[in-house]
């Protein structure tokens, strides 16, 4: 194949519009032509700085002009009878535009039409026309002018060399037009435009279509050689191709990806719908997961819990109603969700109306009483209470189990009640594992899970009558639940992920202290409780157990009368 074969068929890739070409031309033909005699151009010109990329000769370029200054040089530049302006590129493109910030090489440019004008702004179609270097530079009011020497391209003998160097272009240029098509018509205008004998002006064209940096398209500018010139621009032309070959490759990948989320929509769209027809849309998995999630909308997981929930939702989402792992799942994801990860209770330090709470419910007992006030003020001070653990010492009937409740009631906060007394698996402590069949969680767990917050009073009854068996020794798993150090991380075995229990005020209650063991009652408190002496019982008989007796017999104050006389012989008589 010859040599004019070889272009023919690489020209044969851009197939030339020529009645749109020439619609072109020939709109302007009528008002200056767009191209000017070299000899015509004035060595004079004001100066429109370009950003971020400068102009290349023989390319119609849109021009938008912002700025007074630029406006006002546009028409000036009208007012001449060529209509030329001299385009040059800033240096900086953070700095303002002015004399030190501009190139030194710029391009001539036939003004073809101004599309729109106002005072501060412009839009005007340009004509690249020859290479220049800026002589002299200098501001007149606020726009720049300059004198220029222009360097116009020579003509040069068609030889074998130049004519390789215009294949290569056009070839990469025919490889870039078929991964991209939009550079298509630039090429078409182009080829109809220019002969494949000037090189030089091949190169501009491949230059200005790459998406290269400015400054190195300002150097591919001010490069006057042509065969260094076309030497540049094949580097970068190869670097648009792979450019173009990663884009394509990266949008194909992402096309695929969109696409298979899109059948997957469509599919789970068109499942609800089957679901819907058939009244079945609120049944099964989805509303389970539903219901999780919007309970996790008010959740604040520590990061494993996080990390265990959307394990066990995307487990769920697989499992088959019908699979005896769906149950096991669904529950351990009920417990999960139900918990108050945190979830706090406001508390009260207002110690006049604890004072009144317990005087309410308490006669006597003042020195329990100022201990307990004075415990709560310390929790005032610090701003918490989280880490005390108190024990409640005295024999039966002293009112332990009701002092729990007025200083839960005291401090504003929820309050759970359970007893230890003969409690003998461990299990009972921290929760059975998710293997075996009916596990539970432990009854710290259950406890928070009842009372809805995070920082509840929980009172562990009879903690002197713990009990120990084969099946575990309960006392020592409360060791971790009662050392402050440990349990802001307690592990149930049920759910195996650390649930907070440091802001939980434990209170338990014990007859005596010959039972506890000794690492467990060194983690707590103690208040001691002491029996009630003849006149306290007196007290007690009249305000509380007297009107208690009444109503739950349904009778009045009036209709019945017990002397004093006679509830001391109860008292004393009392055995």
């Amino acid at each position: 194949m010859t040599d004019e074969e070889q272009i023919d068929d690489l020209m044969s890739d851009f197939e030339i519009d020529h009645e749109k070409i020439t619609e072109i031309i020939e709109e302007h033909a009528n008002e200056g032509g767009l191209v000017v005699a070299a000899d015509t151009l004035p060595t004079g010109l004001p100066i429109i700085p370009l950003r971020p990329r400068p102009a290349f000769p023989g390319i119609m370029i849109p021009l938008v002009l912002n700025g007074e200054a630029q406006v006002v040089a546009l028409h000036q530049a009208m007012e001449h009878q060529v209509q030329t302006i001299g385009l040059v590129m800033v240096r900086d493109l953070d700095e303002e535009d002015g004399v030190k910030n501009l190139h030194k090489i710029g391009v001539a440019a036939k003004i073809v039409k101004v599309l729109h004008t106002e005072k501060n702004a412009a839009h005007v179609l340009v004509n690249s026309l020859e290479r220049f270097s800026i002589e002299d530079i200098h501001e007149k009011g606020s726009s720049l002018y300059a004198r220029v020497r222009y360097h116009f391209a020579t003509e040069l003998s068609v030889n074998p060399e130049l004519r390789a160097y215009s294949m290569a272009i056009l070839s990469t240029l025919k490889e870039l037009v078929q991964i991209n098509p939009l550079y298509s018509e630039e090429i078409k205008l182009f080829l109809n435009r220019s002969s494949l004998d000037d090189p030089g002006r091949l190169a501009d064209f491949a230059a200005n279509l790459t998406s290269a940096d400015g400054q190195q398209l300002q150097e591919i500018l001010a490069t006057f050689d042509v065969r260094k010139r076309i030497d540049k621009v094949l580097v970068l032309l190869k670097k648009e191709l792979e450019v173009s070959r990663l884009q394509t490759k990266i949008s194909k990948q992402i096309e695929d990806k969109v696409s298979a989320q899109q059948r997957e929509f469509f599919l789970r769209e068109q499942l609800k719908a089957i679901k819907s027809e058939l009244g079945l849309e609120k049944e099964g998995k989805d509303t389970e997961i539903e219901k999780y999630q919007k309970r996790l909308k008010k959740l604040k997981f520590n990061e494993e819990a996080e990390r265990a929930v959307e394990d066990e939702m995307e487990k769920l989402q697989l499992i088959e109603p019908t699979s005896p792992e769906y149950n096991v799942s669904r529950n351990y994801l009920d417990w999960l969700t139900i918990l108050p990860w945190g979830v706090f209770s406001k508390d009260s330090y207002n110690i006049a109306r604890a004072r009144r709470v317990l005087d309410r419910d308490h006669y006597g007992l003042k020195d329990v009483k100022e201990r307990i006030l004075e415990f709560i003020a310390v929790g005032k001070m610090k701003g918490d209470i989280s880490g005390s653990i108190l024990c409640l010492i005295g024999p039966p009937g002293v009112g332990k189990t009701s002092i729990g409740h007025s200083i839960a009631e005291a401090l504003g906060r929820e309050f759970f009640r359970f007893s230890l007394g003969g409690m003998r698996d461990e299990a009972e402590i921290k929760g059975h594992r998710r293997t075996y069949i009916g596990a539970m969680p432990g009854k710290f767990i259950q406890a928070m899970k009842t009372v809805g917050t995070s920082n509840p009073v929980i009172m562990l009854d009879e903690v002197d009558k713990i009990g120990a068996s084969f099946q575990g020794d309960p006392a020592s798993a409360l060791l971790e639940v009662l050392d402050p150090e440990q349990n802001g991380s307690f592990r149930d075995h049920y759910l195996d992920v650390p649930f907070d229990l440091s802001n939980v005020l434990f209170i338990s209650t014990a007859n005596q202290l010959d039972t506890i063991p000794r690492p467990l009652l060194d983690r707590m408190e103690m208040i001691r409780l002491s029996g009630y002496i003849l006149e306290e019982k007196l007290e007690i008989a009249k305000r509380y157990l007297i009107p208690k007796a009444l109503k739950s017999h349904g009778l009045v104050r009036s209709q019945v009368t017990i002397r004093k006389a006679a509830l001391k012989q109860i008292i004393e008589g009392y055995a």
